[in-house]
């Protein structure tokens, strides 16, 4: 661990303040705010604007549940990140996937639903080169209106901006959930 969660004792206003954008005040603390958000606490303002961002990726988007959770689970397959795939394979299941849509989220299982595997071929694509071929852009097009399109694309990127500090900070899985 390079960063561990912001030890109670440090806890003032401020950081209160950036966790309200997304936790209820009875999570606002050390012990229930979960090692992500005790760790981004040690940065305040940073904090506060990515769960501005983030609160319309997961409250407020274009995006189904389940549509969301199927591509944030590739990219922390496709990240490595332990700490988003355990997260998000509970968020999956409660939002609509199957334990097999789950698992082929990492290549696990077959998916057989030609949007779902649309689905997981654009965040792969946007894992590799940051944009979408034609092909997956025309596939993603049958079902998504232009701005489904943006919340996917930020999603994912956001996504894996999320693991990829996850992974440098070296933040464990939560023991509690």
């Amino acid at each position: 661990m390079r960063l561990g969660p912001l030890p109670e004792e440090e806890w003032d206003d401020e950081v209160i303040s950036a966790l309200s954008r997304m936790l209820p005040a009875e999570r606002r603390n050390a012990e229930k705010a979960g090692n992500v958000l005790t760790t981004m606490a040690r940065h305040p303002a940073l904090t506060k604007a990515f769960l501005t961002f983030n609160v319309h990726l997961l409250f407020r988007s274009t995006l189904t549940e389940r549509v969301r959770e199927l591509a944030i689970l590739r990219v922390a397959y496709r990240r490595n990140c332990a700490y988003e795939w355990d997260h998000h394979a509970r968020m999956g299941i409660d939002a609509g996937l199957t334990e097999t849509e789950v698992e082929a989220a990492r290549g696990n299982a077959q998916i057989t639903d030609d949007f779902d595997l649309a689905i997981l071929r654009a965040v792969d694509e946007l894992d590799e080169k940051s944009n979408l071929s034609d092909e997956t852009w025309a596939a993603l097009s049958e079902r998504f209106s232009e701005r489904q399109i943006m919340d996917f694309v930020f999603t994912v990127g956001a996504y894996a901006m999320l693991a990829s500090a996850i992974n440098t900070f070296g933040i464990e899985v939560d023991t509690r959930h």
